[in-house]
């Protein structure tokens, strides 16, 4: 494969055996793939995105009423300049929102997920933030319904390790860039930490995926297509039998770089106490495992944040 490939999920439905091969084959390729005919309406998508950019527009002291220090940046708002990629010298260009998953405050997981914030000078806010994030999840699960099938698990194998996961949906904002010759990037090279992350609007430029062999590979998606790459988490589970590939939002040359840019990645993640052990049928001969020692969902996240220094 010379480019990462885009696949019609709805051959999900009708040509079951052919989609899952090939999008097994995209993810061990690239760990990223595109999905288009998702079932998302693009003017859902508008709403959201709308109801985001008028929260970014608000005054810089209005915004920071929704910053909790110390949470991680796990609900709220997180500031520009904090967010820091594993390794890196620098902070990214952006600012972000976090929405997560609403569950009963008599919730097991409720000491770990907590509850989310809504900004009341937004109107729709809620309603329309929320309402994507449902669809995202949703969306999210048939692809994990198919990877199962590639690995020979069944296909609900992920159901109930996902139906409460402390899952996110990022609204960020990367504020134009006024100054030549800066060292930030508006994302550092990374990888995800989670199952698979779906990014919603990644039709404008940036987005460079690092290939095997160590290239970098722009990927600007068509409008209709969600990008679905593969997290840590996954990578861990399958014992790299699903790369978690790295990539990174790289700024735009020129006047393009004076343009703000938005996008809206999901992150779906697994319930916070279920346990990543090596998948028996990821382990072979040529591939032993690499983690002998399991770890929670929630202990994997914990660790991460520290190293973007979100904790």
């Amino acid at each position: 494969m010379s480019q990462i490939p885009t696949l019609d999920i709805t051959r999900f439905d009708s040509d079951r055996d052919a989609f899952v091969a090939e999008l097994g084959a995209a993810y061990r390729e690239w760990g990223f793939a595109g999905i288009r005919n998702h079932g998302i309406p693009q003017a859902d998508i508008d709403a959201a995105y709308d109801v985001f950019k008028a929260f970014f527009a608000l005054p810089e002291a209005t915004k920071l009423q929704y910053h909790l220090p110390g949470t991680g940046g796990a609900r709220g708002y997180t500031p520009f300049g904090v967010e820091t990629a594993k390794g890196s010298k620098h902070f990214d260009l952006k600012e972000f929102w976090h929405i997560g998953r609403e569950i009963p405050d008599d919730s097991k997981y409720r000491d770990v997920m907590a509850p989310n914030l809504w900004p009341t000078e937004v109107p729709g806010f809620k309603e329309k933030g929320y309402g994507l994030y449902q669809e995202l999840d949703k969306l999210g699960s048939r692809v994990l319904s198919a990877l199962a099938l590639h690995i020979g698990l069944p296909i609900d194998f992920f159901a109930d390790k996902t139906n409460n996961g402390n899952s996110i949906l990022r609204p960020i904002h990367y504020p134009p860039i006024t100054a030549d010759d800066i060292p930030n990037v508006r994302a550092g090279a990374h990888g995800d930490i989670n199952f698979i992350t779906l990014l919603v609007g990644a039709s404008a430029a940036g987005l460079e995926v690092q290939s095997h062999e160590g290239k970098w590979v722009p990927f600007t998606s068509d409008a209709d297509t969600i990008v679905v790459n593969i997290g840590d988490m996954l990578q861990r589970l399958t014992n790299h039998v699903y790369p978690s590939t790295i990539h990174r939002v790289v700024n735009p040359p020129g006047e393009q770089a004076r343009q703000p840019r938005y996008s809206v990645p999901f992150f779906l993640h697994p319930n916070p106490d279920f346990l990543i052990d090596v998948l028996p049928t990821c382990i072979t001969p040529e591939n032993p495992s690499r983690y002998p020692e399991p770890i929670t969902a929630h202990g994997f996240l914990e660790e991460r944040l520290r190293e973007i220094k979100l904790k």
